[in-house]
């Protein structure tokens, strides 16, 4: 199965889409975030990805417990709208990042958390839309995005077996089959041992579409064990340098790390190749140092063969060892000296 995202076909035999998420590292500057889609570019990433939200469209201002985070998260202790004031995205950056990020030879889109930002993204001409884990239950919603017929990419951090099914179940009434399903955990940093990234063949499997990693892992392992087992689309959060801090900056990847991690899964993607038992060149050539019977003692003509006078050893000159035991008792048809490899021609009744 394929589909296309920004003029790049995705699944089947084709490589890793590499996406780098910006999110709140920019902190709220916008020459920080065009120098990070630079940096992005320069590190090996296919495309940059925004959110593309304000704290209004996310939740109310309230302090309300509710609205506390206390889930043992790098968040703890904000209230969400204050959290949202300080990582989001201005709108008015994102068609002039757009601009960037496409002249520079990338491919750009967003995730919407509401109708109006879907819409905002719409009006922007974006290739695609990524449903954030959070936003997987909100079916209304991602039949609504589903309705514009772009590629649909759905994070499952949050998202139990019956959460994916009524979300693929969503975009399929919005007639929409363009669709991606990352294996992610909703964790920051997610704990290598718990991404379970074997689910990605089960989802694979059972929804017969494209799958890939949202990965919040420290590290670039897991990106590229995603890559050898068929991942399509990997992403990373992406930031220029950790130290300068942020709601996100402790499980993003400095450009350094990106480009590694990037290396690697070109790497690891590459030894995948296609189902084949040709030998390659080298190989061949090294199966001449495969086993083949030989003869370790002098045999006279009429003398049988026996275990002290064959053997299978190395190079491969000989009859290949599979005949040994059929040639035991059998006659020497001539003179054969030790050291000769054993030929059709040196067997009497062959």
């Amino acid at each position: 199965m394929k589909i296309n995202i920004g003029g790049r076909a995705i699944g089947g035999n084709e490589p890793v889409l590499v996406v780098a998420e910006l999110s709140a590292n920019h902190l709220q500057n916008f020459d920080m975030a065009v120098k990070t889609i630079e940096a992005m570019k320069a590190s090996g990433a296919d495309a940059v990805k925004l959110q593309t939200y304000t704290p209004d469209t996310m939740t109310i201002d309230s302090e309300k417990e509710y609205f506390k985070i206390n889930q043992g998260t790098i968040w703890d202790g904000e209230y969400l709208y204050k959290l949202y004031e300080r990582a989001f995205t201005p709108w008015d950056w994102q068609p002039k990042l757009k601009k960037i990020a496409e002249d520079m030879g990338l491919i750009f889109f967003s995730t919407p958390f509401d109708e109006s930002s879907a819409d905002f993204l719409d009006s922007m001409g974006v290739c695609a839309y990524k449903i954030a884990s959070c936003e997987i239950t909100d079916i209304n919603f991602i039949e609504y995005v589903a309705a514009k017929r772009k590629p649909v990419i759905l994070s499952t951090g949050i998202a139990g077996l019956a959460d994916i099914e009524d979300a693929v179940a969503a975009c399929n009434r919005a007639g929409n089959k363009q669709l991606v399903i990352l294996k992610c955990i909703s964790a920051y940093p997610a704990p290598v041992e718990e991404m379970n990234l074997m689910t990605m063949l089960d989802i694979r499997r059972r929804f017969n579409t494209i799958v890939g990693l949202s990965d919040h892992t420290l590290g670039v392992s897991v990106a590229i064990a995603a890559a050898a087992l068929g991942a399509k689309v990997i992403e990373k959060h992406f930031i220029l340098d950790r130290k300068s801090g942020g709601p996100d900056a402790l499980f993003s990847m400095e450009p350094e790390e990106f480009e590694d991690m990037v290396n690697h899964v070109r790497k690891a993607e590459k030894s995948l190749g296609s189902v084949t038992y040709e030998l390659t060149a080298e190989s061949k050539k090294n199966r001449e140092f495969a086993r083949s019977i030989f003869v370790v003692k002098s045999i006279k003509a009429g003398q049988p063969f026996t275990k002290e006078n064959i053997r299978s050893i190395r190079p491969a000159n000989g009859l290949a060892p599979k005949y040994f035991n059929g040639i035991i008792g059998k006659k020497a048809a001539k003179n054969i000296e030790r050291g000769m490899p054993l030929a059709w021609d040196m067997i009497a009744d062959a």
